[in-house]
């Protein structure tokens, strides 16, 4: 199930994590990479209570760079492949698909048609190395250890729109 595509402004958030390079599809790369931010997080003595979710950087299908990650404003000492960066505020189209993790290709793609027949610019960059965005974001509402039903897992998909 997917929502209706909504405007809808998000304030400038810190976040931690794991950047990544990866290939669709990704899945087997997740688990170690929370792993690896919920291991620091311990470590500098932070609880990890912060919004998880996924930043899509760099698109170059089937190859992406992405940050798997969580809001926090606390300090994390960085080490590997941990990144401090953050959330850019300002204006972004958001829906919100409910059902499993492999249809969210499809979800983002009705995302992206809908902008598309609305003349909605997205905050992008296109590169030789792939499109470089803003902020394109998955946000996880829950997950398989909350809620072991796939047909009732939530993300919020939120991409930035162009400032113009």
């Amino acid at each position: 199930m997917l929502t209706v595509p909504k405007f809808v402004e998000l304030p400038t958030r810190n976040y931690v994590g794991v950047r990544l390079p990866v290939t669709i599809p990704f899945g087997t790369d997740v688990p170690p990479a929370f792993n690896e931010l919920f291991e620091a997080f311990n470590k500098a003595g932070v609880k990890a209570d912060g919004m998880e979710f996924f930043r899509y950087n760099l698109i170059d299908m089937p190859r992406l760079e992405i940050d798997i990650a969580i809001t926090t404003d606390a300090t994390i000492p960085l080490s590997g492949r941990l990144v401090r960066s953050e959330i850019p505020g300002g204006e972004y189209v958001s829906v919100t698909y409910t059902g499993p993790y492999d249809g969210l290709i499809d979800a983002t793609g009705s995302l992206i048609d809908w902008a598309k027949a609305n003349n909605v610019r997205w905050d992008v960059q296109v590169t030789p190395e792939g499109e470089r965005f803003a902020s394109r974001l998955e946000l996880y509402e829950n997950n398989p250890s909350i809620e072991p039903d796939p047909q009732k897992l939530v993300t919020t998909i939120l991409i930035k729109v162009a400032d113009d």
